[in-house]
């Protein structure tokens, strides 16, 4: 896919594709941004920022305008419309306030088995039971890994791991490997959470027969 120039509003956290983000917009620079994105139907790029710029991030849209405050400051919602690979990074861009920077698309391939996607939703139902969190997330719901992996407490270093692979059967798979790394650790956990709570209480033990 050929490069082209976006402008930036770089950011801690990574972007999905399909995700709904929404920003409190209140620097002079980003305001710019966004008022000529708004205005001239422009996307923009959040490229994610960790001890420096990153070589991947999202590209957004503005979805909706929420609130415009007296100073100018923003409330918007955005969506991530795909993943990009940043290949020059401006401070400024020509002319502008805010940076920017060469960017090219990167291709999504919908490559998954069910069997995958089945195996991958058991292992999460699993942590949402054992987090006693099932009235607040139906996995059922969801439908892609990107989807999942906000919500299943992955580090923003394996959110960019994610962010970068072009199959979606690769991040599954590695949700997949996460979880089942994971899980022993997390019920080890809560039974010690358990026990704990139960220093102190009066204790019923059947006795032993030796």
């Amino acid at each position: 896919m050929a490069k082209r120039y976006l402008p930036f509003f770089p950011l801690k956290l990574v972007a999905f594709p399909g995700e709904q983000l929404n920003l409190h917009v209140f620097e002079p620079r980003y305001k710019q941004l966004i008022n000529e994105c708004v205005d001239e139907g422009k996307t923009f790029g959040i490229p994610v920022f960790e001890k420096g710029m990153k070589e991947f991030g999202g590209e957004m849209e503005v979805t909706e305008v929420v609130k415009t405050y007296a100073t100018g400051e923003m409330d918007i919602s955005t969506r991530c419309i795909g993943t990009i690979q940043i290949f020059s990074f401006d401070e400024k861009a020509p002319g502008k306030l805010y940076a920017g920077g060469n960017v090219e698309s990167i291709e999504n391939f919908q490559d998954a088995t069910i069997d995958q996607w089945m195996e991958l939703k058991h292992l999460a139902k699993q942590l949402i039971s054992i987090l006693k969190m099932d009235d607040k997330l139906d996995i059922e719901l969801l439908s892609s890994s990107f989807e999942l992996a906000h919500k299943l407490g992955l580090s923003l270093e394996q959110e960019y791991d994610m962010l970068q692979m072009t199959r979606e059967s690769q991040r599954q798979a590695y949700m997949i490997n996460h979880l089942e790394r994971a899980l022993p650790l997390i019920r080890e956990m809560e039974g010690a959470k358990n026990r704990i709570k139960m220093n102190g209480h009066f204790q019923h033990h059947d006795p032993l027969n030796f």
